[in-house]
């Protein structure tokens, strides 16, 4: 029999369905994991025992008497600790934040709550989603980063102490992290999830991101807060889909773009060979490679982006820095130092730029299923200095385009890899399609080596 914490939410949904599962006692299943691990792990902020205790009832009591809500309806999850719950503190990570407690839910925990979603606490985060790592363990090799921000998310979902989780991505937060755990890491179209309520790292790069087990999962909580949000002036009125049945209905194999230049030239020796391998695989299953070559847009894309981050750091923390400069760690103070000086041309520029990547992005995915790359350019490195490489997300964060990072094996020092898979704008229901069929092909499962010894 499965442990509890070993299930997926599309598993333990279907027994809570069914009333073979209890929303408490799978609760009482991670709190236990917990207790286990998190002494030596730090991946969260805080957990909200009693409230996350009395949803869970509550959950229980709705469904005994009929009221069943769907396939998030009594499932845990973690949430990065940047989105306002009501009555909970929001820290960011930073000690500017560090007695802040929110008086309203972010449209995120909002939309969970109505799926019927229990809310188990905060995780880990980078200093405001950027910069300076917090002080979470990767479960592979406590030497080296577990990825950032959404670095409790992914080290919470890895390790079985939550079926799935919240994080963020303004430039690798969510596939980076979730690449490094051997988990799956999603990231929908710029828009598609409100940010209502999300402290922001940067206003027109951030995205909601999602850390689960597979891709199925993935889909079954993306339909759960997707969708338009007045109170988020840049939410899209894109309709939004069933996800998890687009998923799980692709069975052609896919039409699928490999972007080479760049990535390739940018990857370790045993990510080009462990990529190769795993294409063979694919293009065995029926799958048509092709490579494409990148837009000339693509060479500002890294730069623009970073002017672009660092001006919004500024423009968020302008007050706060000015009377709290010394509660700021020392990367988000030299990060919102750089943004106060660029010239509002080099901004304007960049916005510029980064329209103009989008619409060249989106002609070349146009002619594809997803577009393709190695989801990191190697496996975690051996620092807990940094929290990793972000060159391979930041284009997508940047461009706005859906992406999703899914497990495909070891590197060669026995460390987790993954592929990253981009659609064109708003195309999820391919993306998660085509990422479900690879899913399938490559039948990998990834476990960190537990028990984590403390040092």
């Amino acid at each position: 029999m499965t442990e509890l914490h070993n299930l997926t939410v599309g598993e333990a949904a279907a027994q809570i369905k069914e009333r073979e599962l209890s929303p408490v006692t799978l609760l009482q299943s991670f709190f236990e994991r917990i207790d286990a691990l998190e002494p030596s792990l730090e991946a969260w902020m805080y957990v909200d025992r009693e409230g996350a205790l009395g949803a869970a009832h509550k959950c229980e009591e709705e469904i005994a008497q009929g009221g069943y809500k769907g396939p998030m309806h009594g499932i845990p999850v973690a949430i990065k600790d940047i989105f306002h719950a009501d009555g909970l503190k929001t820290t960011a990570g930073s000690r500017v934040y560090e007695d802040f407690v929110a008086e309203y839910d972010s449209e995120v925990i909002a939309r969970l709550r109505e799926a019927g979603a229990v809310i188990m606490g905060k995780t880990t985060t980078a200093e405001f989603a950027a910069a300076d790592p917090p002080s979470t363990y990767y479960p592979w090799d406590r030497e080296r980063t577990p990825g950032g921000s959404s670095t409790g998310s992914a080290v919470a979902v890895s390790v079985g102490m939550c079926p799935i989780a919240i994080g963020s991505q303004g430039s690798a937060s969510t596939l980076r992290p979730a690449s490094y755990n051997g988990i799956v890491g999603l990231k929908a179209t710029y828009s598609r999830v409100s940010l209502y309520g999300m402290l922001p790292y940067s206003f027109t790069g951030d995205h909601v991101g999602i850390l689960a087990k597979n891709v199925e999962d993935s889909a079954i909580m993306l339909a759960a807060v997707a969708g338009y949000d007045p109170k988020d002036p840049s939410s899209s009125r894109e309709k939004v889909a069933d996800y998890r049945a687009a998923a799980l209905s692709w069975s052609k194999p896919p039409r699928i773009g490999r972007l080479r230049e760049y990535f390739e030239v940018n990857a370790d020796e045993g990510v080009r060979e462990h990529t190769d391998l795993a294409l063979q695989k694919l293009v065995e299953a029926g799958a048509v490679v092709e490579d494409v070559k990148l837009p000339a847009s693509f060479a500002t894309a890294h730069a623009a982006h970073g002017v672009l981050g660092r001006v919004h750091s500024a423009s968020f923390h302008h007050d706060a820095f000015l009377e709290e400069t010394d509660k700021f760690g020392p990367g988000k103070r030299l990060q919102i130092e750089a943004g106060g000086l660029v010239p509002a041309v080099r901004y304007v520029q960049a916005q510029r730029m980064r329209r103009q990547f989008r619409r060249d992005m989106e002609e070349i995915a146009a002619g594809y299923d997803v577009l393709l790359t190695p989801a990191t350019p190697g496996p975690s490195p051996k620092t807990r200095a940094t929290t990793g490489d972000r060159r391979f997300q930041i284009p997508w964060s940047y461009s706005g385009l859906p992406t999703i990072a899914i497990p495909s094996g070891l590197h060669p020092i026995a460390l987790p890899l993954g592929l990253q898979l981009i659609a064109p704008g708003f195309a999820e229901e391919q993306l998660l399609g085509v990422a479900h069929w690879c899913e399938r092909v490559l039948n990998v499962s990834l476990k960190p080596p537990l028990p984590v010894a403390v040092s």
